[in-house]
């Protein structure tokens, strides 16, 4: 008799079937082809994401919630990564695009987010339940006081929807806060006339002191590019749209 997993690893399990239900269908058809489960630990999501997915492989950290899956008649086939989707290169899964989903533990959500940005070519779809904070904040938009790094740096390249609120009463154990479903769909992998990875140091600059005037907050990288002079430089990040935030990331690359 398989014994179900403990719980750790900042994961709270979910057993409400129709919200495990609503999650799975909230997956555009079609990015059904391909999709990656991660933290999928006894199975709640994995049986609907089963019914709508070409192929799904599931990624797992813990060691019991492997076994778990592996022990089940409805799961023991699938493909399971034992590993840190953080550390996992997705490139090595020899397919075109992934589509991910989970219940993200809530100790690496942010992280996940960054993850897939590394990997905007491979991923052109996500829905998943996090911290309902970090969704609200994704989903952002400028002018909002939640308006941010992982806005501004998510909405860049994929449109953001909010679905639904969870409470905190469908998990086991539940957790202290609410949930949040969210959905991203890609709509472009490159930023016009904009390298990516400056982009994303002027974000994360104008963010680490969002209270002061981008004038002061990209005071290092003003002086390295030897600009003085831009109409958005007497605002704070927070008032600048994702459109607006590359315009300025391109007068700032420009020589």
């Amino acid at each position: 008799m398989s014994v179900k997993p403990k719980k750790h690893l900042g994961q709270h399990f979910l057993r409400d079937v129709q919200v495990a239900q609503r999650i799975a269908y909230a997956v555009e058809p079609e990015y059904r082809n391909h999709i990656l489960e991660i933290g999928p630990g006894t199975g709640v999501l994995t049986q609907y994401l089963q019914e709508i997915a070409q192929k799904l492989t599931l990624v797992e950290l813990d060691s019991e919630s492997v076994e778990y899956l592996q022990s089940q008649p409805s799961t023991a086939d699938l493909p399971i990564l034992h590993t840190d989707f953080l550390k996992l290169d997705l490139q090595n899964l020899e397919s075109e695009e992934l589509t991910i989903a989970g219940n993200f533990p809530y100790n690496i959500s942010s992280q996940i987010l960054f993850h897939v940005l590394d990997h905007i070519s491979l991923v052109p779809h996500l829905v998943g339940m996090f911290q309902k904070e970090v969704a609200e904040r994704v989903a952002a938009p400028h002018g909002n006081k939640t308006y941010g790094i992982l806005s501004v740096l998510v909405q860049a390249y994929y449109h953001v929807e909010y679905l639904f609120t969870v409470p905190p009463g469908v998990f086991d154990p539940p957790p202290a806060v609410h949930s949040g479903v969210m959905k991203m769909t890609r709509y472009r992998t490159t930023l016009p006339g904009v390298e990516s990875k400056f982009f994303a140091r002027v974000v994360k600059a104008g963010f680490n002191q969002r209270r002061k005037t981008l004038r002061n907050s990209l005071k290092a990288i003003l002086l390295e590019k030897n600009k003085t002079d831009h109409a958005f430089l007497s605002l704070r990040a927070e008032q600048l749209s994702v459109e607006d935030f590359i315009s300025l990331t391109k007068w700032l690359s420009d020589e």
